[in-house]
C-alpha cells in the first residue's frame, strides 16, 4: 500500500505569529510523531507552505483577511519548531499562494497513492481545502485526517470542518476532544 503524510501549513504565522493561535502550539509533538513514525514506515512526507509576497494585502485573500503573514523570506513562513528539523527529507515541499494546492493535487495523481494523510493547519481551511483536493485527486484513496493535528483558533468550526470531510468520505481518526 502505497502511503504519504501531508504536513499542511504548519508555519510560525499560524502557530505563533500574526495569525497564531494556543491550540496550535500543541499540536508540535503530535505532528513530529507523525513524521517521525511515517519515516520509520517508509511513508512519503510532503510540506506545504501557506506563501505570500509584499503585495499580500493587494490580493484577493489579502483584502478579505488584512493580515501580513507567511511572506515569504520571513521567520513567519518557515516551519515552526522541530517540525522545520525534517524539511530535507520531504518527497517535496510546496509553496501555495491559496488555501488549496493544485500542485500538490496533481503530485498526489501522479503518485497514485493508496492512502493519504493530512496534519497541520488551520483545520477549516486549508486542510479543509487540500483534503478536498486529495480526495478529487485520488477518488479511490483513503484519505485521513486525524483530529487532534489539526486546529483552528475557532473549536465550533473546527468541529464543523471535521464533520464537512466526514461528509466527502475523509476518515476522521482520533479521539473526540471536547471543549
Amino acid at each position: 500500500m502505497k502511503k504519504c503524510l501531508i504536513v499542511v501549513d504548519f508555519q510560525n504565522d499560524f502557530v505563533e505569529g500574526s495569525l497564531g493561535f494556543n491550540d496550535a502550539k500543541k499540536l508540535e509533538p503530535i505532528i513530529v510523531k507523525k513524521i517521525e513514525d511515517a519515516i520509520i514506515s517508509g511513508v512519503e512526507i510532503y510540506f506545504t507552505l501557506d506563501t505570500h509576497y509584499d503585495d499580500y494585502l493587494e490580493t484577493e485573500e489579502g483584502k478579505n483577511l488584512p493580515i501580513v503573514h507567511c511572506v515569504k523570506g520571513t521567520k513567519g513562513h518557515e516551519l515552526y519548531g522541530r517540525t522545520s528539523d525534517y524539511l530535507t527529507i520531504a518527497r517535496k515541499v510546496i509553496e501555495k499562494n491559496t488555501f488549496g494546492s493544485l500542485e500538490l493535487a496533481e503530485v498526489l495523481k501522479d503518485r497514485a497513492y493508496d492512502e493519504v494523510e493530512l496534519c497541520g493547519l488551520v483545520s477549516n481551511i486549508c486542510v479543509l481545502s487540500n483534503a478536498v483536493l486529495a480526495k478529487a485527486a485520488l477518488p479511490n484513496a483513503k484519505i485521513v485526517v486525524d483530529r487532534n493535528a489539526t486546529a483552528s483558533s475557532n473549536f465550533d468550526l473546527h468541529k464543523k470542518a471535521l464533520e464537512v470531510m466526514k461528509g466527502f468520505q475523509v476518515e476522521i481518526v482520533g479521539q473526540d476532544g471536547k471543549k
